[in-house]
Order: structure tokens, then C-alpha cells, then sequence
């Protein structure tokens, strides 16, 4: 559990380096995901989902951006997205 919390919080900080905005409610039934809102991409994430499915949710959507790899993460993070 505390390798899902810290490599949550390490996604997120990357996310936000790499220019999306976070955005953490309850959706009910939803999942998530990305969208764009007025040129800005967000990340939707539910709030009432585990740590563990955030984390999937996240990890999904910074390794199909491709700028991550320019930036400094743990190697368990690049691990992560590399295998997606």
C-alpha cells in the first residue's frame, strides 16, 4: 500500500510538471480519465476509487506521453510506464 500511495503522489507531481490539471471528486460509478476543457488537459479521477485504481488511471494516461521520459522519476515509476 505504500508503494501505491507514493507512486500516486509521484504520478501526480508528474502529471502537473508535465502540464495537466488535476482534478480529484466523486463520480460516482465513473472512472476518470483525460479530457481537455477550454485547451487545458485534465485528469478526472474518483475519489471514491482505491489508491490502487487511481494509480492505473494515471499511469495509462502518462505513458502515452511520450515527455515523461525527459523527466526525472523513481525507477519503480518508469517501470510502471514503460510496461504500459
Amino acid at each position: 500500500m505504500a508503494d501505491t500511495l507514493g507512486l500516486l503522489a509521484e504520478s501526480l507531481q508528474l502529471a502537473q510538471e508535465l502540464g495537466y490539471e488535476i482534478c480529484e471528486e466523486p463520480l460516482g460509478e465513473l472512472p476518470g480519465g483525460l479530457c481537455r476543457v477550454g485547451g487545458v488537459d485534465k485528469i478526472l479521477l474518483n475519489i471514491g476509487q482505491a489508491p490502487a485504481d487511481r494509480l492505473e488511471q494515471v499511469i495509462g494516461i502518462l505513458a502515452d506521453d511520450s515527455r515523461w521520459t525527459a523527466c526525472p522519476v523513481s525507477r519503480l515509476l518508469a517501470q510502471r510506464l514503460q510496461g504500459r
